[in-house]
Formats: structure tokens, C-alpha cells, sequence
């Protein structure tokens, strides 16, 4: 895990390099982007690909914490883990918070196949370790840009 973690690091950097060079985020497409996730270095990982995009980006390391930001302000996107320390899941943060703001896209990463799937609808899977190439795809599509 930690070698994935290692070479997710170092595309992420080339990603992020490559993608400030191009200008490819405009002010027009910037979103505003719940990132929730509990492993510190993927987490960081993520954060930067995203604002190197030109993305803002809200971070939550818990269910509990992702909930709290929901409440405070409407994400463009919820990006988030399935399984999250405490007593809330990746799935629960996405029904939670759509029960606010029905309209926002989500993207759940996992490494575990334990649980029984709920992903809320308009809403893509991506199993770790994934690229995060596959990510920004994902984003575009469920937001279209």
C-alpha cells in the first residue's frame, strides 16, 4: 500500500505540474470540491491535484466533519472515501448531504469490497489504488466540463 501511495504521490506531482502549465482551470469551471478522507498522505495527494486544477477545496478527514461542512456550505462535488473512522461511511455522507442539496455529484474511493454498496444516484465508484487521472475524468463527466 505504501509503494501505491509512493507512486500516487509522484503522478499526482506530474499531474499537477502539468496541469498548471497547460492552464487548463479557468475561473468559469472552478468548483468547489468536499474531499473526504481519513489516510493523511492521500488525502494530501488529493487536495493538491484538485487545487492545482484551480478547484477550492474543503477538506474533512471524518464522516462526522464532512457532515459539518455539508451544513455550513453546498459542495459543487463530495469526494469521498467509503470507509471513514467513526460511526459514518463515505455512503452516509453522500445520502446526508443530499438530503440538503440534492443535486451534488459524488465520488467514492475504496479499497474494501466488505460492505454492501450505496451509492446514491449520478454517482461514480473508483476502487483504490486508482489513477488519478481517472478522478479528474471523473469530475468532468459528473459536472460536466
Amino acid at each position: 500500500m505504501v509503494n501505491a501511495l509512493i507512486l500516487m504521490l509522484h503522478n499526482a506531482r506530474a499531474t499537477a505540474r502539468q496541469a498548471g502549465t497547460t492552464g487548463r482551470a479557468s475561473r468559469e469551471n472552478d468548483l468547489q470540491i468536499l474531499v473526504v478522507e481519513d489516510e493523511d498522505l492521500i488525502r494530501d495527494v488529493v487536495v493538491d491535484i484538485l487545487e492545482g486544477q484551480g478547484h477550492e477545496v474543503l477538506q474533512a478527514e471524518s464522516g462526522e466533519q464532512a457532515l459539518q461542512l455539508c451544513a455550513e456550505v453546498a459542495p459543487d462535488l463530495i469526494f469521498t472515501d467509503v470507509k471513514l473512522p467513526g460511526q459514518i461511511s463515505g455512503w452516509d455522507v453522500a445520502i446526508r448531504c443530499r438530503q440538503s442539496h440534492p443535486a451534488i455529484p459524488v465520488i467514492y474511493a475504496t479499497g474494501y469490497t466488505q460492505s454492501d454498496p450505496r451509492p446514491v444516484s449520478g454517482s461514480i465508484m473508483l476502487h483504490k489504488p486508482y489513477r488519478l487521472e481517472r478522478l479528474l475524468e471523473s469530475i468532468r463527466t459528473l459536472t460536466r466540463q
